[in-house]
């Protein structure tokens, strides 16, 4: 009888435990941060297709998205998918695109982190809810020149970690964590 209680008691500790793990995994997964997979060349050469990334969500409930904060946000076009861009321009900005150039409030911006010129010709004043978006490989990258602005409410959250592939091999520069202070990767665990 004692075996018998002793394998109830451990059941019972195990659905427990159990229980405990998928609350805690549902609160960091809805509250925290979310994975996400890079697919495609629209933000080659900072991310290349197949690497594994950390989205976090809390800075944005306390801040507003910044100017070069690489970011996950719902795909305005209708499918269910998840997109990863740079922000341009912020609410109320204007933004103009013309021979090649990204021009912002009537400065053009330095872009040191992307190794083509901006194809297309347009302007845009954003309104007080609205961000614009390209991608870092812009030749191959269907981004605001193409969907126009992006609602705040589709913004997930910024892209923090690449955490695959863990080492620098072939095209892949390995783990390390995003910053948009420098307007790049930063190569500091390579």
């Amino acid at each position: 009888m004692d075996n018998k209680n002793n394998l109830i008691t451990t059941l019972k500790e195990i659905i427990q435990t159990a229980f405990i793990s998928f609350g805690i995994f549902l609160f960091v997964y809805i509250f925290l941060v979310q994975p996400h997979r890079v697919q495609g060349i629209s933000m080659q050469p900072n991310f290349e297709s197949g690497e594994l990334l950390l989205t976090e969500k809390i800075s944005y409930h306390f801040s507003k998205p910044n100017l070069n904060d690489v970011i996950v946000f719902q795909a305005p076009i209708g499918n269910k998918a998840d997109f990863i861009k740079r922000i341009i321009a912020l609410p109320g900005d204007t933004i103009k695109l013309e021979d090649g150039k990204v021009i912002v409030n009537g400065s053009e911006v330095e872009e040191n982190y992307i190794n083509s010129k901006t194809n297309g010709n347009t302007a845009v004043l954003l309104g007080k809810d609205e961000y614009f978006v390209l991608g870092d490989n812009r030749s191959s990258s269907s981004d605001s020149r193409t969907f126009g602005p992006i609602k705040r409410s589709s913004i997930k959250g910024k892209v923090w970690l690449i955490y695959w592939p863990l080492v620098k091999s072939g095209g892949y520069k390995g783990a390390r964590l995003v910053s948009s202070a420098y307007y790049s990767i930063s190569d500091r665990f390579n």
